[in-house]
């Protein structure tokens, strides 16, 4: 919040990276530095992971048709979203995390410009393998499809990403994060 505009925190990363778990531990712990907003997502509430507002296909086709979503994509068949008051904020001087996709990035650089802050939320393909598998909700096959979209995936991004390893402690990630705001790495 440096000169009133606020940063948007883009965080990325491959499902099972813990992006979730990271961005629970910064709603936590950095509550009166930032927010971590929802995101608007066709897929059920209760599945699990992170804070959404879960939206039928055909609310989704009208907020986008009203121009309620500041971004909004497709992903592992289902449709997300950023919520349009996120540029409220961002005026505001608010600094705001949010969950991404890699493979929008660049949309996401072009819409937010220098306040987007690229965060990737990394571990080794040995923990995300044995993650995946923990997880029981996909084939050995689907492993190795997410492994290697993973291992693609974290080549070519631009430099000015900040790279956090999450394949320790929690407390960790965040003291990279940290570590970061401050100006360290």
């Amino acid at each position: 919040m440096k000169d009133g505009r606020g940063r948007l925190f883009y965080v990325m990363g491959p499902s099972g990276a813990g992006k979730d778990s990271f961005m629970l531990v910064v709603r936590k712990q950095l509550a009166n530095q930032l927010l971590v907003a929802h995101r608007y997502i066709t897929r059920a509430a209760s599945a699990g992971g992170e804070n959404h507002v879960e939206l039928s296909d055909e609310e989704f086709r009208l907020r986008q048709q009203l121009g309620l979503f500041a971004l909004d994509w497709e992903a592992n068949g289902h449709r997300y979203a950023l919520g349009c008051e996120i540029d409220s904020w961002l005026a505001s001087g608010v600094d705001i995390m949010v969950n991404g996709s890699r493979a929008i990035l660049p949309r996401a650089q072009a819409r937010f410009g220098e306040r987007l802050v690229p965060v990737m939320v990394t571990v080794s393909p040995d923990i995300l393998g044995r993650r995946l598998r923990s997880r029981g909700r996909e084939s050995e096959d689907d492993i190795l499809r997410r492994l290697e979209r993973a291992r693609v995936q974290s080549r070519g991004l631009p430099d000015s990403v900040w790279r956090l390893d999450n394949g320790g402690p929690l407390t960790e990630t965040l003291r990279q994060f940290q570590g970061y705001l401050q100006g360290e790495k």
